[in-house]
């Protein structure tokens, strides 16, 4: 006998089924925004060296 849930109560398993995926987009969207960001400036330092040389010879070897 294998009576599936689908099957058995459709009105009952959309509820279920759209309860399920509300939690799970509540736990993906809390976990995206609470995630720390990486605290790198590494695009600053670029960015500023870029801009104090800029217009400068580079110097050969």
């Amino acid at each position: 006998m294998s009576a599936c849930f689908h099957s058995a109560d459709k009105p009952t398993y959309r509820r279920v089924m759209l309860v399920g995926f509300m939690c799970c987009a509540l736990f993906v969207a809390i976990s995206f925004l609470s995630r720390q960001e990486a605290q790198t400036d590494y695009v600053l330092v670029k960015a500023d060296k870029l801009v104090r040389t800029a217009g400068q010879h580079v110097k050969a070897n």
